[in-house]
């Protein structure tokens, strides 16, 4: 196996992205938009998640979501439909004392959802619709269950993530979900 994808080594450094986290692109809304689907009824997102912010920034066609210490949009069905509705999302989560998640969701359904360390058990309404994309970024699905374990899973779901949306996460991206960032230009 190879080692880890050298554009995201960056990840096993970055105090912001600590121990849990949910990064998620979602195409073609405005993260204000974004952040509305988040919430219900005008209650607030805290109810719905546990952690103390959400970051968004608009990047091409894609919005950006960090949800540092969260994992709402991989793991509550509720928040997937609301927010998927009528686009894609793709999220990758880190979860240091639960399960690392890749998920794909079209219209608020997962398409093909696993955690990066067993690319073999998937789910999703198709889940071997990535087969070829995983086996590229070497989360081959098709691996020796007994064989080693996949190391850097993360870093290869980013690379996953990069070529469902074209965009590669980096440190730069990420800055631009604090307040007073900027938007990302071509």
């Amino acid at each position: 196996m190879t080692s880890c994808p050298e554009e995201f080594c960056w990840l096993s450094d970055c105090e912001e992205l600590a121990e849990i986290y949910c990064v998620s692109f979602v195409r073609g809304l405005a993260p204000e938009e974004v952040l509305r689907r988040f919430s219900v009824g005008g209650s607030t997102m805290e109810e719905y998640d546990p952690t103390d912010y959400i970051g968004t920034a608009k990047i091409d066609d894609w919005t950006l979501v960090v949800e540092p210490g969260g994992w709402q949009l991989v793991a509550a069905p509720e928040i997937q439909a609301r927010v998927g509705q009528g686009t894609e999302i793709v999220s990758v989560s880190r979860h240091d004392y639960a399960s690392d998640i890749f998920a794909y969701i079209v219209d608020g359904e997962p398409v093909v959802q696993f955690e990066p360390v067993l690319p073999d058990d998937r789910s999703g309404t198709d889940p071997d619709r990535l087969i070829e994309e995983m086996r590229e970024v070497g989360l081959d699905p098709d691996r020796d269950v007994d064989g080693p374990l996949i190391d850097s899973p993360i870093e290869r779901s980013f690379a996953l993530a990069s070529r469902i949306t074209g965009l590669h996460f980096s440190p730069e991206m990420l800055e631009l979900c604090f307040p007073a960032a900027e938007p990302l230009e071509n």
